[in-house]
């Protein structure tokens, strides 16, 4: 596939480190590739960015048009997760009060730049278009309409949309038994 990177490429990447069967478009982009790890089967589209300290585990996609800015703290994926496509994930944020000045241009000492970790636990589902603010932390199962604003943690297996994102209801645990069947046909070499 001409618009994937190859092994050697992605070795040439710098990466934290990098496992198998990790497909990422020639068109996405990487700053400081030494703070990003990436896990086994894991699929980055067109037009991506990937900035700062990032851990993405086993089982993700990353949807074209997607931006995940880890800065110092860092975010989290853990597997199964699914980032759909515009989503925007930020571990770190400028001050808008107007008590410090803000954007990348300027030094440190005039900013007040803000730094909190982001976790997305297993089977995270982020729709397309939410935008994650720092601090969050995704419990396992959450889901995410589209255009959610996602300013709170959320609760585990909840379905949640709106801006700002609020739970709708339960979500399904069923992910958990496909999730035991897909590893049982995967060790027995079903798949």
């Amino acid at each position: 596939m001409p618009n994937i990177l190859t092994a050697k490429e992605i070795e040439e990447l710098g990466l934290q480190s990098v496992g198998k069967n990790v497909l990422i478009s020639r068109k996405a982009s990487f700053y400081s590739p030494e703070k990003i790890s990436i896990g086994d089967n894991v699929r980055i589209d067109d037009f991506c960015i990937l900035s700062g300290n990032i851990q993405i585990k086993n089982y993700i996609h990353i949807a074209a048009f997607s931006a995940l800015y880890g800065g110092k703290a860092g975010i989290v994926i853990e597997d199964f997760c699914n980032i759909s496509s515009r989503v925007s994930i930020y571990a770190i944020s400028d001050d808008y009060s107007g008590e410090s000045m803000t954007n990348p241009m300027i030094p440190d000492i005039y900013k007040n730049v803000i730094h909190k970790k982001v976790i997305l636990e297993k089977h995270v589902l982020v729709g397309a278009s939410s935008v994650i603010l720092p601090g969050n932390h995704l419990s396992e199962g959450a889901s995410f309409g589209a255009f959610s604003l996602i300013k709170s943690d959320s609760e585990p297996w909840s379905i949640n949309a709106g801006i700002p994102a609020r739970k709708i209801k339960n979500r399904s645990k069923n992910i958990l038994n496909l999730e035991s069947k897909f590893r049982a046909d995967r060790r027995s070499d079903k798949l």
